[in-house]
């Protein structure tokens, strides 16, 4: 059976929210640290003509949308953009259109969405076919080159820094995440990093975050629709991302250092 048509066995459907949304003892602490840094990093990072100079990688996973909706509630001049793949589903597409309106409707700036180059993304399709993923690590990361590497450049031009919704817990190669990491030209701020995944959904349910239905479907992590599936009761929490690959090959290249 090919990889393109596994899937793991049917689940009931539920609320993510019922599954997950238990917070830990120091949960209370943990949201002031996300604020505190937050704030702090709208203060320090802006431009001489007093344009913000950070940006929120916004996935539109559950993690994203917490970000976004603190960044709102406490009226932070932070953008936020998207890296609109044109393989998302469409679940996700939809919870961009109510992001945008969400944003307008409390007069802060539109998400900003960057795509991929459409003759670059045409021709990969062409000579490797709408399934390339699947045939080797090699033409998966060259998809996510085109598709996400790329348009991220663009997206964080300008900027001198970025925000993204990383946490330890996530995976074994994210167990180091520093909530501030400037290692590179670039500083990266993972507010998140302490948070657990009850953490998010505690935050979710409290605040009546918006979130994408298919974190309903024991989907933890979405990305790409031929890239994502379900995942099974004990399964690792981003065993659904690139399921075909080894463990070890699992980033995209966002999260990858130069």
């Amino acid at each position: 059976m090919t990889a393109s048509r596994w899937a793991p066995e049917p689940q009931p459907a539920g609320s993510a929210i019922l599954r997950n949304a238990n917070p830990s003892r120091d949960y209370a602490l943990k949201l002031q640290e996300t604020e505190n840094l937050l704030n702090q990093a709208s203060a320090q990072y802006v431009g001489e003509s007093g344009e913000s100079r950070i940006t929120l990688a916004c996935s539109l996973g559950a993690e994203d949308m917490v970000l976004a909706h603190i960044i709102s509630r406490l009226r932070l001049p932070i953008r936020l953009f998207v890296l609109q793949t044109g393989r998302l589903h469409a679940e996700t597409l939809e919870l961009l259109t109510q992001l945008q309106a969400q944003r307008q409707a409390a007069g802060l700036s539109t998400v900003e969405v960057y795509e991929p180059n459409e003759r670059a993304a045409a021709d990969f399709v062409a000579r490797e076919g709408e399934d390339a993923m699947y045939q080797s690590i090699a033409l998966r990361k060259e998809c996510c080159h085109i598709r996400k590497m790329v348009p991220l450049q663009q997206a964080l031009s300008g900027n001198d820094a970025w925000i993204t919704g990383l946490r330890r817990e996530q995976s074994g190669a994210r167990a180091e995440v520093p909530l501030i990491d400037t290692s590179e030209a670039r500083s990266k701020l993972n507010p998140l990093a302490a948070w657990t995944w009850g953490d998010v959904w505690h935050y979710i349910r409290d605040n009546s975050v918006a979130y994408n239905p298919l974190h309903d479907q024991f989907f933890p992590s979405i990305g790409c629709e031929p890239c994502t599936r379900a995942i099974s009761l004990g399964e690792d929490f981003r065993a659904g991302r690139w399921w075909w690959e080894d463990e070890a090959a699992k980033e995209c290249g966002l999260h990858v250092k130069s």
